[in-house]
């Protein structure tokens, strides 16, 4: 009995082994074969080894000053040798103290959380995770990242995985740029920026300890919104990091002391200037490298703009187009209000307009007299607008009609109405009232001899409207166009000095109108035979057309093609004064030409674009400088270098005599002529109006000797200006505002003259030969051979050879001793 009890135990005993081991092989297959099908669409240790985070691209003005960034993910990669070992210690103690020591899983640290969590479960407490900094690295390569066992499960196999194909170093510098920390910012390079505008090795330890304390929930932690809890955390990583060793007691207590002081990045006025200039960007990198380049390329993208004068052309664009709004009436409040129907804040449903700048406020009229209106501001303070403040405000009728002038506040405002207003000043203790121009326009700046774009500005505001005028805006250009109409004939054997009749005039007016009679802007008034000099000066559209008639259309075709304004142009006389449709952007490089000594400049608004290893993948200036020969007389700089002699591979477009003639006359617009407004200014300085029929654009074209400035003003859908509001009186105030500031401390210098031109004394309407002393006596460009008539009495200086004499006519006695003289070299 006894052995058969001991058989049967026996016999089970093996039964159960055997059942058990089944059992663990099927458990065993089964566990790989789930392993397996969790991890079969894992990335391979190769892949890994080759994995790349996102980088955002990042745009910088000429002066290096970062003016945007785009990405998906913000996120500036920094190699671990450059990351503070502070910053390392303080996550390594906030996420993972056991970090150098376990291979990718913390398995005591998941069996604490285990317990942990089910103790939390029970009393509705939070439960705990055991994550490593290796298994948060994991997390950024799965395309599923939901919280389920089978994902805890894939990101222990990466994890491990990792810990096989990286060092400690690695993954850590993996984590560093990839953990999110919000506010935008992934990684820790980009979470300085964004929260106290550092770089990583300025942070401060408190600073530090909050950035480490950031990966439990970044929203939990904000520095605004949730100020105490962020310090209370941030203190607790300083107490792990002292804990760790990693930190004194002293250092400890006055970090845990500091405040928490956070900042707004990429805002304020230099970055709202750029907003059109920064859209432009990001639309032509797209156009060049695609989306996913653009944003997770890692691109540093170097760009002309000069912030300066960024902020300076805004500034004169907007107060221009105000200023024009305002000359023709008020359009009525943003909205009314019933006072007696309010109870709360009357301002907490009313919405500020966007494009208004910060020192333009909301405010709500609840009281008005004739000579006063009483006005609540947001912070509820009480204001007043007095009555000179509304005088512009006549009523806007059709047509840019205006209603009668204003001899009453109340005549303008009422009680509830909703309006926009500005302080008079810091110590005033009265407001001006203000309104949103409906008008539009675009102001460009560029450098005439490299095409760098170093100031745009699309429109008033691009918060309310994105399209680009000086880029995407085609419109008819009117007199901007007459320079190289002129310049043309100067190519055709005409003179500054060549008359043109200006009188009435009738052509064929092809299939659409029976007869084109152009006429002058003064309508119906003509000035008989002027020079081309004049006809500038005063832009003439009658001698423009006459001028065009008789060279013929197909030199204007030819140079408006040559110099980029036009890709065709239609031979018809009227397109003489510029009724073919271009962009301001084509027109600043033609006038480009004409300032540099008619070289073609392409309008650039990038310098360099490097990828994110450095390397260079666009240059703007493509010209190769190998050994560069530097010239015996080439001057030196402060240090003792000197310049190198560089090819110039810009297109020769106009002769240079023929480009410094058309600099001279356009001068001479400024001196004399419709920009004599610009005069004032004291600068060297040329220009020309244009306006298009029934007053619907206005333009200024000008420039200094360095800078060419281009304005565009009218509406979105075309519409009259209104009476006299023609290229003088609306486009040209911007650019004078524009060079007042920007000129400011610029020495003033003349324009370049290219040798061989001669310049002989004339009269400036005539175009007679002059004495130099004679009232409006002028000294005109000439090719050689070209100038006035000997016989005529005059002054002539020749540039080339620098040659200078007077020239006598037949009855002077040429021994005799010259009675003037000029100084300098011309």
């Amino acid at each position: 009995m006894k052995f058969a009890r001991i058989r049967t135990f026996l016999k089970w005993t093996g039964r159960l082994i055997t059942a058990g081991a089944i059992v663990g092989v099927i458990l065993v297959i089964s566990t790989g074969i789930y392993l397996i099908r969790l991890s079969k669409d894992l990335p391979e240790l190769e892949a890994l080894a080759q994995y790349e985070p996102p980088v955002m691209s990042r745009v910088h003005a000429g002066d290096g000053t970062i003016i945007a960034e785009y990405a998906r993910q913000h996120r500036v990669f920094v190699p671990i040798a450059a990351i503070p070992t502070p910053v390392i210690n303080a996550f390594i103690s906030a996420e993972d103290k056991t970090f150098y020591t376990h291979q990718g899983v913390d398995w005591k640290g998941v069996v604490r959380a285990a317990l942990v969590s089910a103790r939390n479960k029970i009393i509705g407490r939070r439960l705990v995770g055991a994550s490593t900094l290796t298994q948060q690295v994991a997390e950024n390569f799965l395309i599923n990242t939901e919280q389920s066992f089978d994902q805890k499960i894939r990101k222990m196999i990466i994890a491990t995985r990792i810990e096989k194909v990286f060092s400690k170093d690695e993954i850590l510098e993996l984590y560093l740029n990839e953990i999110y920390l919000g506010n935008r910012a992934y990684g820790v390079a980009a979470a300085s920026l964004n929260y106290f505008g550092k770089s990583l090795d300025n942070l401060s330890l408190s600073e530090m300890a909050f950035l480490a304390a950031l990966p439990k929930g970044p929203a939990n932690y904000h520095p605004i919104r949730q100020k105490q809890r962020a310090i209370d955390r941030r203190n607790w990583v300083l107490s792990r990091m002292l804990a760790n060793a990693y930190i004194t007691p002293e250092a400890a207590a006055i970090a845990q002391q500091d405040d928490l002081v956070s900042i707004q990045r990429l805002t304020g006025d230099t970055y709202r200037a750029a907003a059109y200039f920064v859209e432009a960007i990001r639309r032509e990198m797209f156009s060049l490298y695609g989306e996913d380049q653009l944003y997770d390329g890692g691109l540093s993208i170097r760009t002309t703009l000069d912030t300066r004068l960024q902020q300076i052309a805004r500034t004169a664009l907007r107060e221009s187009l105000e200023e024009y709004d305002r000359r023709h009436g008020w359009r009525g409040p943003l909205q009314r209000v019933d006072l007696s129907a309010i109870k709360d804040d009357p301002f907490a449903q009313i919405k500020r307009p966007a494009g208004i700048d910060d020192d333009w406020l909301l405010a709500l009229v609840v009281a008005v007299s004739d000579d006063l209106a009483q006005i609540q501001l947001a912070d509820q303070s009480m204001v007043e607008i007095p009555i000179p403040e509304v005088k512009w405000a006549r009523k806007q009728l059709n047509k840019a009609l205006l209603g009668p002038n204003i001899s009453k506040v109340s005549e303008v405002l009422a009680p509830g109405d909703v309006i926009l207003v500005k302080p008079l000043g810091d110590d005033s203790p009265f407001f001006s009232l203000q309104q949103i121009p409906k008008v539009n326009g675009a102001i460009m700046v560029m450098d005439p001899h490299t095409g760098r774009i170093l100031a745009m500005v699309g429109g008033y505001s691009h918060r309310m409207s994105e399209f680009n005028r000086a880029i995407q805006a085609r419109r008819q250009i009117g007199s901007a166009f007459k320079p190289f109409v002129y310049a043309a004939a100067i190519e055709h054997d005409y003179t500054p000095v060549s008359l043109v009749l200006d009188a009435p005039f009738i052509a064929d007016g092809g299939a659409d109108t029976r007869f084109y009679k152009p006429q002058n802007y003064e309508s119906g008034q003509f000035y008989g035979l002027s020079t081309m000099r004049l006809g500038i000066e005063k832009s003439r559209n009658v001698m423009t057309v006459r001028l065009a008639q008789e060279m013929g259309m197909a030199p204007i075709v030819d140079i408006g093609v040559r110099m980029g304004i036009y890709d065709e142009l239609s031979p018809v006389l009227a397109m003489s004064l510029g009724a073919g449709e271009t962009t301001l952007w084509r027109l600043m490089g033609a006038y480009g030409a004409l300032v540099n000594g008619g070289k073609l400049v392409e309008p650039s608004i990038l310098d360099r674009v490097q990828d994110r290893t450095g390397k260079t993948i666009l240059k703007h200036d493509v010209r190769e400088c190998p050994g560069c020969i530097i010239a015996d007389e080439a001057p030196m700089d402060k240090n003792g270098l000197q310049e190198p002699e560089l090819p110039d591979a810009r297109a020769q477009v106009l002769d240079p005599m023929t480009a410094y003639q058309m600099v001279s006359i356009l001068e001479g617009v400024v001196q004399r002529g419709s920009g004599v407004r610009l005069r004032s200014l004291g600068k060297t300085l040329g220009g020309k109006t244009g306006t298009t029929n029934d007053l619907k654009d206005a333009w200024f074209m000008g420039f200094s000797p360095d800078l060419v400035v281009g304005v565009y003003t009218g509406f979105d859908l075309p519409s009259t200006l209104g009476p006299g509001e023609a290229g003088s009186r609306v486009a040209l105030p911007v650019f004078k505002r524009f060079m007042e500031k920007a000129l400011q401390d610029v020495p003033n210098a003349p324009f370049r003259i290219p040798d061989g031109v001669s310049l002989v004394w004339v009269d400036a309407k005539t175009g007679e030969i002059a004495r130099p002393d004679a009232p409006g006596a002028i000294l005109e460009a000439f090719r050689p051979g070209t100038e006035p008539s000997r016989a005529d009495r005059g002054v002539r200086l020749t540039i080339g050879g620098f040659e200078l004499r007077e020239q006598p006519d037949e009855e002077d006695d040429p021994n005799a001793p010259e009675e003037d003289a000029l100084d300098g070299v011309y």
